[in-house]
């Protein structure tokens, strides 16, 4: 979808950056002009959006690996399309950042000046069963230590990784997976340089509720949606300015989010839903359950402009009523930007809490079993105030 069309269904007139990257236009070409990169996790919609931010700017050598090999073929037949080709070395590499395989990539190569690792398993429905929650744990914490590991001993001048504005005040495992990420990454900051970024939700992102839309309109679905849960929204090329300008230029532990702005509020997914139909010249067709949305769905004609819309108040575990960027105790720079702020961390650790969450889970990994219980009873011994509420129903259990 077209990003003035992506816009205007978030409510927004303008790009949230634009004025951020005019104004440091000179120096991120030139960093990216002289520079070699590594994009982990580079083919799905958040990493896709950085990797062509980098490539449009004439990189010397751009490596991406992601796990998805279609998504991969995708992402070079989109970046052939817009912007042609580069002087400097462009491959893609279909690899599980876990594997052995991989290891051996890095080994060979492994010459990068920056990392850039965006991948991560980011949906909240991921807590809803321990096997799932345990790849959830490998990919965004144990995945995030062992690729800085590398990245040291290759002699890596910045790694950045990206986070959420879940990992704030957390209330769901995912949100908190990646609030124990930034304490790992706190702790490997002594040693190289590192950056993140917390941000909204990415409009139309793979797997996301408003990519559910696209989906549904093509399959003759209902549409549904919570009519009480707001979030912020950017679009996908925001996502790649926002974590490429806090890789070449923010400081070491900076975590670098949107500023809360005029045009830049909560939107709740009813509100969007019915734009997005709008938008396809459609009108939202209000239904009372889930048999009554399904029902109109099969028996509608083809032409008809009345589209069933199921919109209820949210019940599954792990869903947050507000978002926030960051916490009270959080040390802010909200003036070097216009639009982009920075949370400035100190160095500050413990250690012996970060080796008891790596000891537990490699023993739970080691014995062959483990409950969810478990697992959210560590996370609490690592985040003290974590506000995890089990309502013991998850999103799959919903149309």
């Amino acid at each position: 979808m077209e990003e003035h069309r992506i816009l205007s269904i978030i409510g927004r007139e303008s790009e949230l950056f634009q004025s951020d990257i005019d104004n440091c236009e000179g120096e991120l070409s030139s960093q990216v002009e002289r520079s070699s990169f590594l994009i982990l996790g580079g083919a799905g919609s958040i990493g896709q959006a950085v990797t062509k931010e980098i490539f449009k700017r004439n990189p010397k050598k751009l490596h991406v690996v992601d796990i998805s090999e279609n998504n991969l073929v995708e992402l070079v037949r989109d970046i052939r399309s817009s912007f042609g080709y580069i002087d400097g070395d462009f491959q893609t590499f279909a690899l599980d950042i876990g594997s052995w395989q991989y290891d051996a990539f890095i080994q060979a190569d492994g010459k990068y000046d920056y990392v850039l690792n965006l991948s991560a398993l980011k949906h909240v429905r991921s807590e809803k069963d321990p096997y799932t929650l345990m790849r959830m744990i490998e990919v965004n914490v144990l995945n995030t230590v062992k690729t800085i590991k590398q990245s040291m001993e290759c002699g890596v001048k910045k790694y950045f990784c990206v986070s959420t504005d879940k990992a704030a005040n957390p209330v769901n495992m995912m949100g908190a997976s990646k609030r124990i990420m930034e304490l790992f990454l706190n702790y490997y900051s002594q040693f190289l340089p590192i950056s993140t970024a917390r941000f909204a939700n990415v409009a139309f992102s793979d797997g996301s509720l408003l990519h559910g839309f696209n989906q549904r309109i093509l399959k003759n679905q209902p549409i549904v949606a919570p009519n009480d849960v707001k979030r912020y929204f950017v679009i996908p090329k925001e996502a790649g300015e926002l974590c490429m300008v806090s890789c070449l230029l923010g400081e070491n532990r900076d975590i670098f989010f949107p500023q809360l702005s005029e045009d830049f509020g909560l939107v709740s997914f009813s509100e969007i839903a019915e734009r997005y139909l709008h938008d396809r010249n459609l009108e939202p067709q209000l239904c009372s359950s889930e048999d009554e949305a399904r029902s109109l769905a099969s028996a509608k004609v083809k032409g008809d402009k009345a589209w069933p819309c199921l919109f209820t108040k949210s019940d599954t575990t792990g869903e947050k009523p507000y978002e926030e960027f960051y916490t009270g105790d959080e040390k802010l720079d909200l003036d070097t930007f216009v639009n982009l702020g920075v949370i400035k961390n100190e160095l500050g650790f413990d250690k012996d809490k970060l080796d008891h969450f790596e000891a537990v889970i490699t023993d739970l990994r080691a014995k062959g079993e483990w409950s969810k219980d478990e697992i959210v009873a560590l996370f609490h011994e690592m985040i003290p105030d974590f506000q995890h509420e089990e309502k013991g129903k998850y999103l799959d259990q919903k149309m």
